[in-house]
């Protein structure tokens, strides 16, 4: 490390000897004093710029300043990742063009941290991209990135802090310490500028004349509340470095000063006042071959002395070059923080370190966050949100690059550093590259791998003839629900991969859990499903619907549940979308039992009873003619249940009508044509039906049966999930049903309300009414 011994100190020692450094002495101090009445003073200066903050801004900074939030050191951490993002961008430009980086000391792509206790005052420089005046106002003015005014909403609720950096606006979190902010910054492209503000709603952006040229980059300069003078002891400083900056890819300096013991020479009076404190006993002992030589040396003596000195406070190298083995959980899990700026207590719920060799090579860390975040499906077909930050040759090259990752895996976290991508081509060119497809590919494959994993090594995921054996050991109990966990996170990104990615969908059809009829409340798998599958069985049952309790009631799954088969449960939206994909898994195609097709079983008398209801069936299509009713067949589905309402094959089910139905620019001749095709199942062996038969066979012109009838199709389309288009019709042949079963005329209507006069009533008469009642 280089040593600089500080101006003042050299002044110091030999002033007295030279009359004439007194000034220069002097004059120094004072170029000092007036830097420091500069830099310190707490009012917006009167020449800059006057803007005011916009709401949101505004709002943030308010949260944060009357913020009880204990772990304010937050701040610093913040602000070292906003200067390795300068850095990563100044270094970005340099392949391309290296003169942009300068010469000298601002061509040093690194971080300084400065304190000055006197003043309280804490400076983080970069020597990155830096901001043009523009760039001032509006990165440190306004909030641009969409879903912030959530975050503001969020924290205002929570004062959950640890999100600002993961919003792109964690320079605010300086107000967590500071009540006066300068920001110096030089863009290549523009003059140096000073933007100030001591968060009142109010910042000014002046040229800046007074401070040192920076050549280059951002100095951030704190000047601390009282209640931070913590923060200007070094160590401090070092152990947040330590904990939240290890692994920057930028060095992290910090002016520190340390006492050390050198050699000064002796002034002539303090040598004789040393020579006279000399015992003559310790003289004979000197007294020897040396003593020509130690006259013809000038005397010295060892003083402590302060230096001042730039400490490398992160010198840990790159995580995702070394072994995988080398790497300890502890280390993962501090590079996930660093690298997904997610500071909560809470570990990755999975990650996958690997190198790929061969044509391409590149080195990856991947990982499963703790949690979903909480916009995660927000807009998901129209944003290009991506989480992998893309190196090449250790040079960071973008984190907007979403071409490495299907859509369905934006949630993942991490880095991918290649080898033979080119690094002097523009980021248009770098898209088109052929070697992006191989690692694109390879990062899928360890990814599901990952995933798979996680299952495997989940107590609750296992069979239950080898379950028993875990629990006896005792083992992977930390494990345990932990791909439960994941499901409720991001089962949804597996299943829209199902339905964008053909080439993995049997792989991901493994990865997929549901609850069925079977399972007791806990989810199960496809492979578990088949499993338990009855002797015979040939499809994969399920049901689709708003809820599980609702579906449990269904009348479509009578039978099936008395014949001991299992269904599952289907009840988010996208499942209506996802099994259009999912035709077949392991050669046993999928049966949506609330539509035509459904096989159970098989009933012998089924071409007699057929035969025996034939008049029924036809009479009641006819009787629904108007009601688009392709067919009225009978059901081998039911066992209670008068009757039910079924679609088509091919078409939606009632659900998904449901579904089409409540979305805002839906079309309605696309429902229309979409909508499958209804078929009126009923149960032969019910009471009703049977009288109904008889009814039908002895008058079929009856009207009041056709209502019956009318009103029985009705009810049936309410409990299979269909919405009716005529409410009011129903419920005008329900009460007609009342009336008849209290044996009241069809023809009754509610009596006419007689009107009573108005009356003039004085102010008195109503005075008196009130006190009487």
């Amino acid at each position: 490390m280089q040593k600089i011994v500080p101006t003042r100190l050299l002044i110091h020692r030999r002033w007295r000897r030279n009359s004439a450094v007194t000034g220069v002495y002097r004059l120094i101090q004072m170029l000092f004093v007036e830097e420091s009445e500069s830099i310190s003073k707490k009012s917006l200066r009167s020449s800059g710029e006057k803007f005011e903050f916009q709401a949101e801004v505004s709002r943030l900074m308010d949260i944060i300043i009357n913020s009880l939030y204990s772990n304010k050191d937050i701040f610093l951490r913040e602000l070292i990742s906003n200067a390795s993002d300068a850095l990563d961008k100044i270094r970005f430009l340099a392949l391309t063009d290296k003169d942009v980086l300068g010469e000298g000391d601002t061509a040093k792509l690194e971080i300084q941290i400065k304190l000055d206790k006197a003043k309280k005052i804490l400076s983080i420089r970069d020597r990155g991209i830096g901001m043009t005046k523009e760039d001032l106002i509006k990165n440190l003015g306004t909030i641009a990135q969409s879903g912030t005014s959530g975050l503001v909403e969020k924290m205002q609720s929570s004062g959950d802090l640890n999100l600002i950096g993961q919003f792109g606006v964690g320079f605010y979190s300086a107000y967590l310490v500071a009540d006066y902010i300068e920001v110096i910054s030089k863009h290549s492209d523009d003059n140096q500028h000073v933007w100030e503000s001591k968060a009142d709603g109010k910042f000014t952006v002046s040229e800046d004349t007074w401070n040192e040229p920076l050549g280059r980059g951002t100095e951030i300069r704190l000047h601390l509340r009282d209640d931070a003078g913590g923060y200007l002891e070094g160590s401090k400083l070092k152990d947040l470095v330590k904990r939240y900056s290890e692994f920057i890819n930028f060095p992290i300096h910090l002016w520190a000063s340390k006492e050390v013991e050198t050699e000064v020479p002796v002034e002539e009076d303090e040598s004789a006042e040393e020579e006279s404190e000399t015992t003559s006993t310790e003289e004979e002992k000197e007294e020897d071959a040396e003593e020509e030589d130690s006259e013809k040396k000038q005397k010295t003596k060892k003083v402590k002395e302060t230096v001042h000195e730039w400490e490398l406070l992160n010198d840990v190298k790159a995580m995702w070059l070394r072994s995988p083995k080398e790497v300890t959980d502890e280390e993962y899990t501090k590079f996930y923080h660093s690298l997904a700026k997610d500071f909560s207590e809470e570990k990755p719920t999975a990650w996958s370190h690997f190198n790929a060799e061969g044509d391409v090579e590149f080195k990856a860390v991947l990982y499963v966050p703790p949690k979903a975040a909480h916009d995660q499906y927000e807009s998901y077909y129209n944003s290009n949100k991506a989480n992998l930050k893309l190196f090449v040759r250790r040079v960071f090259i973008s984190d907007e690059f979403d071409e490495l990752l299907p859509k369905y895996l934006s949630f993942l976290k991490g880095l991918v550093d290649s080898d033979t991508l080119p690094l002097n081509v523009s980021r248009e060119m770098l898209q088109q590259h052929s070697s992006l497809k191989t690692i694109k590919k390879n990062l899928i494959r360890k990814t599901l791998d990952m995933i798979r994993k996680l299952a495997e090594e989940d107590p609750d995921e296992v069979h239950d003839d080898d379950k028993k054996d875990m629990e006896k050991s005792g083992e992977n109990d930390e494990k345990k629900g932990q791909y439960t966990k994941f499901w409720k996170d991001f089962g949804k990104s597996i299943k829209l991969g199902i339905i964008e990615d053909a080439s993995n969908r049997n792989r991901l059809a493994k990865l997929l859990r549901f609850e069925t009829t079977k399972s007791n409340g806990k989810l199960t798998s496809l492979d578990q499903y088949i499993k338990r599958m009855k002797k015979g069985q040939k499809d994969v049952f399920y049901i689709t619907g708003s809820s599980k309790k609702q579906l449990e009631k269904s009348p479509f799954l009578e039978r099936l549940i008395k014949k001991g088969y299992e269904v599952i449960f289907f009840t988010d939206p996208v499942d209506e979308y996802l099994m259009q994909y999912l035709m077949d898994y392991e050669d046993k195609k999928f049966q949506n039992v609330s539509k035509e097709g459904l096989k159970v079983g098989k009933d012998s008398k089924v071409k007699e009873l057929k035969e025996a209801f034939k008049d029924l069936t036809k009479w009641w299509k006819e009787s629904l003619a108007g009601e688009n009713v392709d067919d009225v067949k009978i059901s081998n589905r039911l066992a209670d249940t008068l009757c039910v309402v079924v679609t088509s094959k091919f078409g939606w089910s009632a659900n998904m009508e449901r579904i089409m139905q409540s979305q805002t620019l839906s079309d309605a001749k696309k429902q229309a044509y979409m909508r499958g095709k209804r078929v009126l199942e009923i149960n032969l062996r019910h009471p009703i039906i049977k009288e109904l038969k008889d009814r039908v066979a002895s008058d079929p012109e009856d009207g009041s049966v056709k209502e019956t009838a009318q009103l029985m199709y009705q009810t049936a389309l309410i409990e299979s999930g269909f919405i009716l288009n005529d409410p009011k019709d129903f419920a005008g042949r329900i009460y007609n049903s009342v009336k008849s079963s209290l044996k009241i005329s069809p023809d009754a209507v509610p009596e006419e309300e007689v009107e009573a006069e108005e009356t003039e009533t004085s102010e008195e008469d109503e005075i008196r009414w009130w006190s009487e009642h």
